[in-house]
């Protein structure tokens, strides 16, 4: 048949038949693969056949190359810290620790006086095991402290000037807990 003897309109009926003879064939074939609903028994020909469910093959892995660079370093930094680091304790567990530290310690009073110190501070901490010491204890360690001003009797005099070692300043230890 050649199409170009034919009008216009009855070419494109032509070419749409021609089209849906080529397209069939292949809806059958969606079609075959569904059961029909029918209802009652069907003959041994009729029933569906039943396919083994293909196996894909999944790819492997991908193999993690190594990624210089900063966030890398942090990471594999991050990742050696758990290891290095001991665990977290409890609120729980820190305060039993804490109470089982504190109850050998006793709170005396008293008044030592703090020694002082190659740069001039004061070391309240042998003033600490000072007072600790006269109260019994080996050691202690400051928790209040006073400080008061010792001037040479000449600054009451009237008329006297105050020079700047006519004064110093004392430190004293007046409360420390004990061990």
């Amino acid at each position: 048949m050649n199409l170009a003897r034919l009008n216009p309109a009855k070419a494109r009926v032509a070419m749409a038949g021609l089209a849906l003879s080529m397209a069939l064939p292949a809806i059958d074939r969606g079609w075959a693969q569904s059961a029909s609903p029918t209802l009652g028994v069907q003959s041994p020909a009729q029933q569906p056949v039943q396919q083994q469910p293909q196996q894909i093959e999944l790819p492997a892995a991908p193999v993690e190359r190594e990624n210089p660079g900063l966030i890398n370093e942090i990471g594999k930094l991050f990742e050696r810290s758990k290891t290095a680091l001991p665990p977290l304790k409890s609120p729980g567990e820190t305060f039993n620790d804490l109470t089982n530290i504190a109850r050998p310690s006793t709170v005396v009073t008293g008044r030592a006086v703090c020694v002082v110190a190659s740069n001039g501070a004061p070391d309240c901490k042998t003033g600490a095991d000072r007072l600790c010491q006269s109260k019994g204890f080996k050691e202690g360690k400051g928790i209040d402290t006073d400080a008061s001003e010792k001037c040479s009797p000449l600054v009451y005099l009237p008329g006297h000037k105050r020079g700047p070692n006519d004064c110093k300043t004392e430190n004293f230890v007046t409360r420390a807990v004990c061990q």
